[in-house]
C-alpha cells in the first residue's frame, strides 16, 4: 500500500472522542502543517525530522483509532486495500542474544582468537620437540583443517558457495603464497624458540609497507615508515642476544613474512563476493595441494625410515595421532576466527587486537617452556612490539579515512 501525506488540511474522525479537549481546527492546523521533507530509501518517508514507517503516515482514508492508539501494531498488520483489517495484530519478534549483545559476542570471538592461537603455538613446538618435521606437521595442520572445511560443507553450516574458473585462477597465487609463508613459519618454529619467531615475524608489516611502495606503486606517508622504525630496531636488537638464534630459523621467518606480503597483495587483487569462511576453505584446499610435494621430497625418507617410529616410541601411537588432530583444528579454527574477529569489528580494532595477540603469545611461550631471554633481547621484544602497534595504528587510521572520503 503506498503511503503518501495530504499537502491540505484533512478532516480526520474518531478523534474528538480520543482527545475531547482539541478542537477540530486544531487537529486540522497540525495535519496540515505537517509536509513532506524528503523520502529515505524505498518507501520511508521523514517528518519533522523524524523517520517513520510508510503504514503510519496519513492516508486519504480516516485513519481508524487502533492505528493511532497503537501505531506500531498497526504498522506491522497488512490490511487489504479497500477493505478493513482482518490479519489482527501482528507481534514484534523477539530480539535475539546475539542482537542484544554484540559487545559480549565479539569479545568472546576475541577470546577465542586468543585462546586457540596460544594453545595452537604451545602444542605444535611441543611436536617440534619430539617430531622435527615441519613440512609433514604442516601437510597436517592443512589436511585436518580440509576435512573439517568437507564435513562443514556436508551438512550446510556453512553452505559451499560454487566457484568458477576465473575464481579459481585468482585464489591459486594467494593460497601458493599461503602455502609457502606457513611451511616456512613452521621450519622457523621447529628450529628455533616460539617466541623469537613470532619476534622476527613482527617484521611483517616492513615488508607490506616495502611491497605497496616498490612492486604497488603506492605512495607510503613517511609517518608509516618512521613508525617501523622501532620494529626494525627492536627485532635486531633481540636478534643479536638471541639464546636460540640459528640461521635456519630466522631466514624461513624472513621468508614467511615475504610470503605473507605477497598473500596480502594477491588478496586484493582476488577480492570476491564469496563469504569469507568459503574463501578460507578452498585457499586451505588449494595449499594443502601444494604443500604436499614438499613434504614427500625432504621429509618422506626420514619419516618412513625412522620418523614415524621414533615419535611413537616417544609418546605413544595414540598421543602422537591426537596431538597432530588437535594442531591441526586448532590451526583452522583460530585462523578462522581470526577472519570473522576481522569482520566484525572497525580495522583499527583488529589491528590492536592482533599486536595484543603477538604479545599474548609470545608471553606464553616463555612461561611454558620456560626459555631463557636476555635482557636485551627482551627489550627488542618490547621495541618491536610497540612499533607494530603504532604502526597498525596509523595505517587503520588512515583506511577510516580514506573510506569516509569515500562514504562522503
Amino acid at each position: 500500500m503506498e503511503s503518501r501525506l495530504l499537502s491540505r488540511a484533512s478532516t480526520v474522525t474518531g478523534l474528538p472522542q480520543l482527545w475531547p479537549k482539541l478542537s477540530r481546527e486544531c487537529v486540522n492546523v497540525s495535519f496540515a502543517s505537517a509536509k513532506r521533507i524528503r523520502a529515505i530509501g524505498e518507501g520511508v518517508n521523514l517528518i519533522w525530522g523524524r523517520q517513520l514507517r510508510p503504514a503510519l503516515l496519513l492516508e486519504s482514508s480516516p485513519v481508524s483509532k487502533r492505528e493511532i492508539l497503537n501505531p506500531v501494531l498497526a504498522a506491522a498488520s497488512s490490511p487489504a486495500e479497500g477493505g478493513s483489517d482482518s490479519a489482527g495484530d501482528a507481534k514484534i519478534a523477539p530480539v535475539g542474544f546475539f542482537q542484544k549483545y554484540p559487545a559480549l559476542v565479539t569479545g568472546f570471538f576475541f577470546f577465542m582468537w586468543y585462546f586457540l592461537n596460544v594453545i595452537f603455538n604451545i602444542l605444535n613446538k611441543k611436536i617440534y620437540n619430539y617430531f622435527p618435521y615441519p613440512y609433514f606437521v604442516s601437510v597436517i595442520h592443512l589436511f585436518v583443517g580440509v576435512v573439517y572445511c568437507l564435513v562443514s560443507w556436508a551438512v550446510g553450516l556453512p553452505k559451499r558457495a560454487p566457484i568458477d574458473s576465473n575464481l579459481l585462477k585468482l585464489l591459486i597465487p594467494v593460497a601458493v603464497c599461503h602455502a609457502l609463508g606457513h611451511v616456512t613459519s613452521n621450519v622457523s618454529f621447529a628450529a628455533v624458540a616460539v617466541s623469537f619467531t613470532h619476534t622476527i615475524k613482527a617484521l611483517e608489516p616492513f615488508f607490506n609497507a616495502a611491497a605497496s611502495q616498490f612492486v604497488l606503486g603506492q605512495s607510503i606517508p613517511i609517518t608509516l615508515w618512521l613508525s617501523l622504525a622501532p620494529v626494525v630496531i627492536g627485532v635486531s636488537m633481540a636478534s643479536l642476544t638471541e639464546l636460540s638464534f640459528n640461521w635456519t630459523g630466522f631466514i624461513s621467518a624472513m621468508i614467511s613474512n615475504i610470503s605473507f606480503t605477497y598473500r596480502s597483495i594477491y588478496s586484493k587483487k582476488a577480492m570476491t563476493d564469496m563469504d569469507s569462511t568459503n574463501v578460507y576453505a578452498y585457499i586451505s584446499i588449494i595449499a594443502l595441494v601444494f604443500c604436499i610435494p614438499p613434504a614427500i621430497i625432504f621429509e618422506g625418507p626420514q619419516l618412513i625410515k625412522h620418523g614415524f617410529n621414533d615419535a611413537i616410541a616417544k609418546v605413544g601411537l595414540t598421543k602422537f595421532i591426537s596431538d597432530l588432530f588437535w594442531v591441526g583444528m586448532f590451526y583452522h579454527l583460530y585462523n578462522q576466527l581470526a577472519t570473522n574477529t576481522l569482520e566484525r569489528v572497525a580495522p583499527l580494532t583488529h589491528a590492536v587486537g592482533n599486536v595484543l595477540k603477538r604479545v599474548f603469545v609470545i608471553g606464553f611461550s616463555i612461561l611454558v617452556f620456560g626459555n631463557k631471554i636476555s635482557t636485551q633481547t627482551g627489550i627488542g621484544t618490547a621495541i618491536a612490539i610497540a612499533g607494530v602497534a603504532m604502526y597498525s595504528f596509523i595505517k587503520a587510521k588512515m583506511e577510516e579515512e580514506k573510506r569516509q572520503m569515500k562514504a562522503a
